[in-house]
């Protein structure tokens, strides 16, 4: 079985470091998994993605990081002819236009296309008319994606509602963001947590419009001690606004933007609460990368995945998506090493990669065979219908 994994490049985010793990986790296991990539760049291909070896177009015209869809979309069709993949693996939403437009190029030719939702479906934080609108794309992906995953239980209600299709097309596989030994990793405890009076603050996160960390830092600044510090591992468009925020907030000299870091989740154990602040996501990865460090988590509850992650809040605490006031007492409230250890364990562990890529194998091999079984159910009843009718 030939599974073609598609990213756009090396650039860190969630979907990609974990679609790249799969990718690597599949090839060790003896699945023939190959790689396209629309352009080479990005930090994650020094970490993550070192010595992958990978197929991407020859010719790259220039500025194609700001077109990148529009770009996968007029290469990606070549290479799936040429490579002739079994499965087409559609990491996460932000690649369903590309799976999408696969389908109407390809036609019939094109491989069976398994999609993972990686965000949550409701996105009550948009506007009534943007959700009008991506309620019809969900119904559009339903008609051209062969099978979606969910990462977490709660996700099976929401594709089936909002995309539109039968639960017999949804599979729920835990995300597999951690590791055995990254667990183990993580439970050791931290030789370089500075001894400081106040709690330690942490957050792993895309400095985007996404996470809304300006609700974090607002919230730190309201609901901190003088001796508190916070630390944000992770960049993007939105880091200078943010470091002017926390500047005005009065908090600068307690807030660090360390940028990109190769592992920040190795880190964890070296702070006392994560927080994460999003307007919506699908299964953070963070989370479980707090949960297997056990150490505190405050989160804002983004998708309907989230009660079900933190066990209805034994795990953490869970604060309406916006609600600064709530998220300021919730981070007042943190008391650092409270954390059930098994019961954080327990639940970290349902979501390794030895567990989900093998689930997602075994997917795709149901979903080839039933392919296959429709197929032939369909030729046969062809030739039936060709049959010269018997002369009386």
């Amino acid at each position: 079985m030939r599974v073609l994994t598609f990213l756009h490049s090396f650039e860190p985010g969630g979907v990609e470091r974990i679609a790249l793990r799969l990718v690597r986790r599949w090839r060790a296991t003896g699945v023939d998994a190959p790689l396209f990539l629309g352009r080479t760049d990005g930090a994650m291909a020094e970490d993550v993605g070192a010595d992958l070896d990978f197929v991407t177009p020859k010719r790259r015209w220039p500025g194609i990081a700001h077109w990148e869809t529009i770009w996968m979309i007029a290469t990606l069709p070549r290479a799936v002819r040429t490579l002739r993949p079994d499965i087409l693996f559609c990491a996460g939403n932000t690649y369903a236009v590309v799976a999408v437009m696969l389908k109407l190029i390809l036609g019939r030719d094109c491989p069976p296309i398994i999609a993972k939702i990686s965000n949550n479906l409701d996105r009550a934080d948009a506007s009534w008319f943007y959700r009008v609108f991506y309620r019809i794309w969900l119904r559009i992906q339903g008609l051209a994606i062969d099978h979606f995953v969910g990462m977490e239980k709660p996700m099976r209600a929401e594709i089936v509602q909002c995309v539109g299709v039968s639960p017999s097309r949804v599979a729920i596989i835990p995300d597999p963001a951690l590791s055995e030994a990254q667990i183990l990793s993580l439970r050791e405890p931290s030789t370089e947590r500075p001894k400081t009076p106040g709690r330690r603050f942490v957050t792993i996160a895309r400095l985007a419009a996404q996470k809304n960390l300006a609700l974090m830092l607002r919230g730190f600044a309201r609901g901190s001690a003088p001796d508190d510090t916070l630390t944000l591992f992770g960049d993007g468009p939105e880091r200078a606004a943010l470091e002017a925020l926390a500047a005005s907030l009065g908090i600068a000299d307690r807030v660090d933007f360390r940028g990109y870091v190769a592992n920040p989740a190795g880190l964890l154990s070296g702070y006392d609460t994560l927080l994460l602040s999003s307007h919506y996501e699908g299964v953070p990865a963070v989370i479980l990368e707090g949960l297997a460090a056990n150490i505190g988590i405050v989160a804002t509850d983004c998708s309907r995945s989230m009660g079900a992650l933190l066990q209805q809040g034994t795990l953490g605490t869970l604060v309406p998506v916006g609600d600064e006031a709530g998220f300021a007492a919730a981070i007042a409230a943190a008391r650092p090493q409270t954390q059930n250890a098994q019961r954080t364990l327990h639940q970290a562990r349902r979501f390794t990669i030895e567990h989900g890529a093998d689930h997602y194998v075994r997917l795709m091999r149901s979903v080839l065979s039933r392919r296959a079984e429709a197929r032939a159910t369909a030729s046969a009843a062809l030739l039936i219908s060709e049959q010269p009718l018997p002369i009386l």
